[in-house]
Formats: C-alpha cells, structure tokens, sequence
C-alpha cells in the first residue's frame, strides 16, 4: 500500500499487542501506583509507555528482513549455549515462571469480576465451587485460542479494548463534575519528574515492566507481524533493490502500527492513572487481595454514581479478559517456538507446530488457575509478574542492539535520529532494571514476610 487509507488494512498485530496490554498494566498496576502515589508519578509511568517502543521497533525490522521468528532470532546470538539452544532462551524461560503469577492474577481477577455477580462465590464459602469456577474461566481461554487461528485473535482483541476505552473515557470525564475532580495543577504537578518514598518506587519500578510494552509482548509482536504477512510480503532477503523497497515499505507500515497502539495503550494508562491518583490515594485506599475488584469499581461508583458499578464490573472482565487470551495466545507461539529451539521438535514441521501450541493452550491457563487458587492476591501477583518482565527486557534490549548493529544490512541502516532513540530506550530499561536488582539485594534481608519473599525468588528465577 502507497497511501494512508491502503495502510490501515494491513493493521493488526498492534490491536493484539494493546489488548495483552491494557489489562494487568492498565487496570491493576497502575491504578495502584496512582493510588499509592497520587499523581506524583504519572510522569514516570507515561515514560514506561514511550521508552519502550524503539526496541519493539527493532525487533519487528528484524523480523520483517529476516523471516526469522523470535525465538530463531534469539537462537543466534553470542553467548554460550546449553544444548540447542542459546542462553537467551533458557533465560527466558525461566523468568518466565515468574510471570505466571502475573496472569495468574489476571485470572483471579476475572473471577473477581464473576464473583461480584454472584457474592455467594468466595472460597470461604465454597473453596470447591470458587476452584471450579476459576478452572472454567481458564478453559474458555484455552478454548478460543488452541486453535491459533490469527484473525479471530485479531477481531476480538480490536472490540474488547473498544468497549472498555469508550467507558474509561466517560468515567474521566464524567469524574471532573465531581468532588473529585482533577485540577490544572495536580495535572501538571504529575508531569514534573519527582519520587516518592522508597517502597512506593519499588512498586513502580513493577510497573514499569508491565505498562505500556513489556519484554514479552515485545517478544511476541514479531509472530503477529509474521502471521499478518509482513514478512512474506517483503519476500527472502536479498541484495536487490526491489527487496529493499519492498522491505522498507512493509517497516514503514509496520511503524505506523506500532505508533498507533502506542497512543491506545498510553492514552489508557493515563485514564486510569489519574482515576487512582484522584479517587483512591484521596481515599487512602489500595487495591488488594480479594478486594481488588470491589475496591477499583468505586473508581467508577465515585465518578458515575452507584448505577456504574456494574456496568464496571462487565468493563473489568472484558479488560481483564481480553488480556487472558492475548497473552495466551503470545506465550503458546513463544513456548513452542522455545521448545522447539531446545530440540524436542521441528518449528517448521506446520502438524507438529500446531499440536503444541494446542497443548500450551490447554497447560498454561490451568497453572496460572493454581497459582492463584494456591495465593489468592491477585494485586501482589500482577506486581509480581512485573519484576521479572524488567529482566526479559534486558535480554531484548541485548537482541535489539545486536540485530541493529551485526544483522542489518548496508542498504537498510537507520537514520541517527533513530539510534538516538533506541540508546535512549535500552539505557532507561538498563537503569531501570540496575536499580531495581540493587533495591532487591539490599533489601533481601529485611523481607521477613513469607509473601514478600516470593519477589527476590521470582527475580532469581
């Protein structure tokens, strides 16, 4: 496509990309920052949002020139291997094992959401029926995704973010004639650069790993580019010009993409930023524990009136639930393209890739149902999730300035205006993810609560 109006069709991997994220970042994490921190750190998590997008950028460029999936691309990098397998890929999975808390309380989260409906499911009531329940709703993820069929995740995820956005927005409008209300000064104060106390950072260094784009969605946009065609489009590399010129239109579409739910998930991020900054931290409240979903709707019941309470529960499941089958549908093509590498089969094989990225389907959803039938917080277990999403940036960060600076070939170099962003994005992850590996260490010992201890195992995973 040559104009704007051709280009929008081929859209599509970023509507993936923004339905796994505005979810457990969006609704969950940030909205407890801002009620921890009032809007003292807005700034901070708008720049978790912007900071991160070269990289992504990069990772899709390699994708579209190479063909390679993302686990193919990681394969070759420098560094020793165990078995197959490069040290990126075994890093990967097992800091992935963190991040099954983090959908893991994603899926308490959905049951939450149920449960509002139905207040006689608690698992003080019936701990058998509330197992039950959470299973189910890990099945009907399962059930829409083991398949893998890309259209079908692509439609779906582009109506769940439309519903929720249109009741976000008129919950942040309809809360300025309010005794809420947010001023002139309180909005600019958030965009001012200032930090709160050291345990509220540390909370929002978690979030940083999942608002806006983190390592893992980063990781799994280069499938969605593949699926939708990008790569295929542009054709094998090669050295002619008309690789090139095929090439670089498909990263100039594929650029517009990534801009495009850059400012979705942006925009959400600061809506429910500012709905916790105003409402909860003037309240003095936190979202937590079984409360989660309960507490986040006076966010609306404040702004709208007590009628918009159940109207944000159905809101609260469709996010929620939008982000369960994006990311199911990211960690089966992930976890099988991983194994794959490893050797237990051949990526390439079409019957053999689709039977276990059936099986990821099925086994993945039904841990995190465990995992949070066995914790039951599912606030702490989305922050949780985040630390370690810090760590798998750092290995993207590694991959995307070797792709940028061993793979890319004479013809397609980048302008420095791009090389600036990009040193911008990897050392801000790289920062990031120093302090926060400091943060932890010295403060190891004095982490005495049985579930805080479950953060520095998690980082170490």
């Amino acid at each position: 496509p040559t104009n704007i109006w051709g280009s929008l069709r081929y859209l599509g991997p970023g509507f993936i990309l923004s339905a796994s994220i505005v979810g457990s970042g969006e609704l969950i994490a940030t909205t407890i920052v801002g009620a921890e921190a009032g809007f003292m750190l807005m700034w901070f998590i708008i720049f978790s949002c912007l900071v991160k997008v070269t990289v992504q950028i990069e990772f899709g460029k390699h994708a579209i020139c190479s063909g390679e999936s993302t686990m193919a691309s990681l394969n070759s990098l420098p560094g020793p291997r165990l078995g197959n397998a490069n040290w990126s890929i075994w890093l990967w999975l097992l800091l992935m094992i963190g991040k099954m808390f983090q959908v893991g309380g994603i899926v308490g989260g959905v049951v939450l959401a149920i449960s509002e409906f139905f207040p006689r499911l608690n698992p003080s009531e019936s701990f058998l029926m509330f197992s039950l329940v959470t299973y189910l709703v890990a099945a009907s993820v399962s059930l829409l995704v083991f398949r893998g069929y890309y259209q079908l995740i692509e439609k779906a995820s582009l109506i769940m973010i439309g519903l929720f956005t249109a009741f976000t927005i008129a919950s942040l409008c309809a809360l300025q004639t309010t005794d809420f209300a947010i001023s002139i000064n309180e909005f600019a104060s958030g965009l001012i650069p200032s930090f709160p106390p050291e345990a509220v950072v540390l909370i929002a260094i978690g979030a940083f790993g999942i608002t806006g784009v983190g390592g893992d969605e980063i990781m799994a946009y280069n499938y969605w580019l593949l699926e939708k065609g990008y790569a295929s489009y542009a054709g094998p590399r090669n050295d002619s010009q008309e690789w090139e010129r095929r090439a670089k239109g498909w990263i100039r579409i594929m650029y517009l993409d990534a801009l495009l739910a850059m400012v979705a998930y942006t925009f959400m991020t600061v809506m429910f930023y500012l709905l916790g900054a105003a409402i909860l931290n003037r309240q003095g409240v936190v979202p937590e524990s079984s409360a989660l979903i309960s507490t986040l709707g006076t966010m609306y019941t404040e702004s709208l009136g007590p009628w918009a309470r159940s109207l944000f529960v159905v809101g609260a499941f469709v996010v929620l639930y939008s982000t369960l089958f994006a990311a199911l549908a990211a960690w089966t093509r992930m976890f099988a393209d991983a194994f794959a590498r490893i050797g237990i089969f051949d990526f390439g094989d079409e019957k053999k890739r689709r039977f276990y990225i059936a099986l990821c389907a099925w086994v993945i959803p039904a841990i995190w149902a465990s995992l949070f039938l066995f914790f039951e917080k599912p606030a702490l277990m989305v922050i949780l999730g985040g630390l370690p999403t810090v760590g798998i940036l750092v290995i993207v960060v590694f991959a995307a300035l070797y792709f940028r600076y061993r793979r890319v070939t004479a013809g397609m170099l980048p302008t420095v205006g791009y090389d600036v962003a990009l040193w911008t994005s990897s050392i801000a992850i790289g920062l990031v993810a120093g302090y926060l590996g400091y943060e932890l260490v010295s403060d190891f010992s004095e982490w005495v609560d049985p579930v805080s201890q479950i953060v520095p195992v998690v980082v170490v995973w």
